[in-house]
């Protein structure tokens, strides 16, 4: 067990904490769980720096942290659509989880085939994740009300949604050359 894990299941141990929070009747609730959402997001960068500059990086590691990132990720997107019940929140939501969901399937995949290179993160997915939790921090943020900073939240959940329709394309086309050989030829 290493610092870099450490934050790892520190970040899957905070959502149970998030949701509470979300959940509070109380005015401050919605900062509070916006907090916490944006200290995971803290830790998720500081557990990829801190692996690879301290050497420290480890399958269980190389494992967990995609599963924690896409776990709170989800959790904050289904929080978000039954609070605001919305179309433009309810989109994007399903976009990004649906292609969560197709890239895992697609990297496994790959990664049987020995070729998980050809579907590794790409510049366009962080450009994506960054989006998406600016959009998440700041939705979480704020009550379901049509403010300024709602409809900021709401516009980088859109430009996050497009992103991730764009790096799952670029992913399969990538794999396209695998996904489109039969098996039985090799």
């Amino acid at each position: 067990m290493n610092i870099p894990n450490l934050l790892t299941i520190l970040r899957v141990l905070l959502i149970p904490v998030f949701i509470l929070l979300f959940y509070m009747p109380f005015p401050w609730s919605y900062w509070a769980a916006s907090t916490i959402f944006a200290l995971a997001c803290a830790t998720d960068w500081l557990d990829g720096y801190l692996a690879r500059r301290l050497g420290q990086s480890t399958a269980f590691g190389a494992f967990l942290d995609p599963v924690a990132d896409k776990l709170i990720v989800a959790v904050a997107l289904v929080l978000l659509v039954e609070e605001h019940a919305n179309l433009w929140l309810t989109l994007p939501a399903v976009i990004i989880i649906g292609r969560e969901i197709v890239v895992s399937a697609l990297r496994e995949w790959m990664a049987e085939l020995g070729a998980r290179a050809h579907v590794a993160v790409s510049s366009i997915g962080k450009w994506k994740t960054a989006a998406q939790m600016l959009a998440l921090v700041i939705l979480l943020a704020n009550p379901p009300l049509m403010t300024f900073w709602v409809l900021v939240g709401y516009i980088l959940l859109i430009v996050s949604a497009a992103l991730t329709l764009w790096s799952m394309l670029h992913y399969l086309m990538a794999a396209w050359p695998h996904l489109s050989t039969d098996s039985e030829k090799k």
